[in-house]
C-alpha cells in the first residue's frame, strides 16, 4: 500500500490577516502569543516567522493595513462613489460595518489597539484608518447638501457612535446597542 502526504493547502493572504485580525482583535498586541497568531492561521510558528520576520510588531502591522485597505475600499471608496444616490451608498456602508463587525459580536481592532503602550508603535496607521473613515463619512455629508463642518462633525459622530456601541454592546452581552446605532446613523444623514 502506497500512502503519500499531501502538502497542505497553502493559506491564502485574506485568511491569514483575519485570523491574525481576529487574535489581535480579542487579546489585543500585548496579549496576542506567537502561538495564539500562528494557530489562527493554520501554519506552524516557523512558517508565520518567515511570512513576518519581524514577528509580532510586523504581523500587527500588516493586519492594521489590511484594515485600511478595507476602510479605503468599503467605507471611502462606496461613500465617494457618484454613481450612486448618497442613500445607496449610505445604506450599502451601513451593510459593510454591520459585516465587519459581525452585527456587533466582535470587538474592533482600533479599539484593541489604542491602549497608551500601542499608539508608539501603531498610532499613525490608526489615525490614518480613522481619517480615512471620516473622509468618506464628510464626503457623504457633502453629498447630501451639508456644509463641510456639518459633514465632519457628522463623520466624527458617526466614528463615535460606531465605536462606542461596539463597546457597550460587549460590556452589556447584548448586540442591541450596536444595531440600535446603526439605525441611527441612517437617521443622522436624513435631510430635512
Amino acid at each position: 500500500m502506497y500512502i503519500y502526504s499531501m502538502r497542505p493547502q497553502k493559506v491564502t493572504d485574506q485568511n491569514l490577516l483575519e485570523g491574525l485580525m481576529s487574535v489581535i482583535r480579542s487579546k489585543g498586541y500585548d496579549g496576542s502569543s506567537l502561538n495564539d497568531l500562528a494557530n489562527s492561521t493554520g501554519l506552524k510558528k516557523a512558517s508565520l516567522y518567515h511570512r513576518f520576520p519581524k514577528g509580532k510588531k510586523e504581523i500587527t502591522s500588516a493586519v492594521l493595513m489590511y484594515v485600511e485597505q478595507w476602510v479605503e475600499l468599503n467605507i471611502v471608496g462606496e461613500l465617494t462613489d457618484r454613481t450612486q444616490k448618497p442613500n445607496e451608498r449610505l445604506k450599502s456602508v451601513i451593510e459593510s460595518i454591520d459585516d465587519l463587525y459581525e452585527g456587533g459580536e466582535k470587538i474592533c481592532i482600533l479599539r484593541a489597539l489604542t491602549m497608551e503602550n500601542n499608539m508608539e508603535l501603531f498610532g499613525k496607521q490608526l489615525k490614518n484608518i480613522m481619517t480615512s473613515w471620516i473622509a468618506g463619512f464628510t464626503n457623504l455629508g457633502i453629498s447630501f447638501g451639508l456644509s463641510e463642518k456639518e459633514s465632519k462633525n457628522k463623520a466624527e459622530q458617526t466614528l463615535i457612535l460606531v465605536q462606542g456601541s461596539l463597546i457597550v454592546s460587549k460590556a452589556m452581552s447584548t448586540l442591541e446597542p450596536f444595531q440600535k446605532t446603526l439605525v441611527l446613523i441612517n437617521e443622522i444623514y436624513k435631510i430635512k
